[in-house]
């Protein structure tokens, strides 16, 4: 049997390896032409079936459901048996005139809820094996999932040459599968009522740290190549030597133990004693410190939870600002297609990798505002993050391609981020002890701005391509009007976060810190308000 301390961080590798290929559906806008064409499929069509991986997420709340009474190996199964068949399928039967259009959205939406199962034993592994740092656990595990396109855009340039479209849906088939299978082991919830902040796992953090920024750097640095390819998979097998060299410490220390108490057997060693316990006594308050500090006012689930207007300020402001994020990120291929860029997987890879930066950012603040004994407000930190993301869709209007990839970085960056607070926002606000059934439930917001979002677009697209008499759209032109509505809606959702900050405030520390700057956005909120 592994110690605690190791045990509980292979369970956190379990989860970053889980999250690493838990988006298939990112990689959607790199052979979304190539199905279009191949199903001869109108614009609108493509913008269905990109909405179709969101809508599983309707049902998602039932991986919440069914973490609390099967084993959590069980519900990473399900989700990756989801995603087996529905990927699966489609590979198989992709050239086939018998498969439709409506069985391409339900498949779809089948491997989309599959995603929502593996997401739910992640979240449940960080938030109670890392009682006292559950924040900065997830924050680590889900920026993997920011590196989903680029680990699968690198296997598919890799692997083998083809229908790329093919191609993708057959790694997406399989790999989360073989990735549940190998790390099943460490997918178990363990008790660490004793567990205490120590040294040792500071000094782990840090390296998970380092090795986490390393592999981020790779992945943007590498768009291309073999060594970078191989370098990215190196990196991300790494974090599996933390668990390992800390249960040869575990041993190490046992056998300096009795060696010690050999030696000392004609001392008591009570001064050794008291320090030891003085020492624990020291680490066990700061634990409770911080308990205390992530302890909502109230523990809210079901349907109880739709009668708070903390919930619906909370839902629409995450989907008029991460949710918007993804329809972007969903449709570079298109947008990519239109400003004349002949390759998507650079764009998407773009994405994929600064929103692994905006994911693990909330990692960083969360570690060192905890050791100073504070917390920062989740609501506050979302807010800060919508208003770049509403600038980056105004900058999109400028045809140059630098604008493009700069907004693109911006955008990945603030969605990514948003998306790992949002994880922490919901147990902030609502409690953990039904977090798998609330967040699930709060995620629904992503089907419904996937579908109101992505529909505009397209309907705005091939109009726009209907007034130049083609199938296809080109020019900035084609995507104007919708960046321009996407960076109004955007302007939108950050103020609703700002007044779910002014309604939460209270329920928060006295000690609490908030992001530079964002003191006085909160008492100008808190004045229009009232006014």
């Amino acid at each position: 049997m592994s110690s605690p301390s190791s045990a509980h961080w292979l369970s956190l590798v379990g989860s970053i390896w889980l999250q690493t290929v838990n988006g298939p559906n990112s990689d959607f806008p790199v052979y979304s032409s190539q199905i279009k064409e191949l199903k001869n499929i109108s614009q609108v069509q493509i913008s269905f079936l990109a909405f179709a991986s969101d809508a599983g997420k309707l049902l998602g709340w039932f991986s919440g459901v069914a973490a609390l009474y099967v084993p959590l190996r069980l519900v990473a199964f399900v989700g990756a048996g989801f995603g087996l068949v529905g990927y699966g399928i489609q590979y198989l039967f992709l050239n086939s005139a018998g498969l439709r259009f409506w069985h391409l959205f339900l498949l779809t939406a089948l491997a989309g809820n599959g995603i929502c199962w593996i997401n739910t034993v992640c979240y449940l592994l960080c938030i109670n094996n890392f009682a006292s740092r559950g924040r900065v656990a997830v924050s680590l595990a889900t920026s993997y999932l920011g590196l989903s396109a680029k680990v699968y855009t690198s296997l598919a340039e890799t692997i083998m040459p083809g229908s790329k479209a093919k191609v993708y849906l057959l790694l997406n088939a399989v790999v989360p599968m073989i990735v549940t299978v190998a790390v099943t082991p460490s997918l178990r919830l363990l008790d660490l009522k004793s567990e205490m902040v120590s040294t040792t796992d500071d000094t782990a953090f840090i390296v998970m740290f380092a090795i986490t920024v390393a592999t981020g750097v790779c992945a943007v640095a590498g768009f291309s190549g073999l060594s970078s390819r191989v370098s990215l998979g190196v990196l991300l097998v790494v974090p599996v030597l933390i668990p390992v060299a800390l249960r040869i410490r575990k041993s190490m220390n046992k056998m300096w133990e009795v060696r010690t108490r050999e030696n000392r057997t004609q001392q008591p060693g009570s001064d050794e004693a008291a320090v030891v316990i003085e020492v624990m006594d020291i680490e066990t308050e700061e634990e409770e410190t911080m308990a205390a500090a992530e302890k909502p006012q109230e523990e809210v689930g079901g349907l109880q939870l739709l009668t708070k207007p903390d919930f619906w300020l909370y839902y629409f402001s995450y989907m008029f600002s991460g949710t918007l994020g993804l329809v972007f990120l969903n449709n570079l291929g298109q947008i990519a297609e239109s400003r004349g860029l002949a390759h998507a997987s650079t764009l998407v890879s773009l994405s994929s990798s600064f929103g692994f930066f905006g994911r693990l950012l909330p990692s960083f603040l969360d570690y060192y505002s905890a050791k100073s004994g504070h917390s920062i407000s989740r609501t506050a930190s979302m807010a800060s993050l919508m208003a770049p993301m509403a600038g980056a869709f105004f900058l999109l209007l400028n045809p140059g391609n630098a604008f493009l990839y700069t907004s693109t970085a911006i955008i990945g960056t603030c969605t990514g981020a948003i998306a790992s607070v949002a994880v922490s926002a919901t147990s902030e606000l609502f409690g953990n002890k039904n977090f798998g059934v609330n967040h699930n439930i709060m995620v629904s917001n992503i089907p419904m701005g996937s579908l109101c979002f992505g529909y505009f677009a397209a309907l705005l697209y091939q109009r726009e391509a209907g007034a130049r008499g083609t199938a296809i759209c080109s020019g900035a032109s084609c995507y104007q009007t919708t960046f321009t509505i996407w960076g109004a809606t955007c302007v939108v959702g950050t103020l609703l976060c700002v007044a779910l900050y002014v309604r939460s405030r209270t329920r928060s520390l006295a000690g609490s810190r908030l992001p530079v700057g964002f003191k006085w956005l909160g008492r100008l909120a808190k004045f229009v308000l009232r006014r």
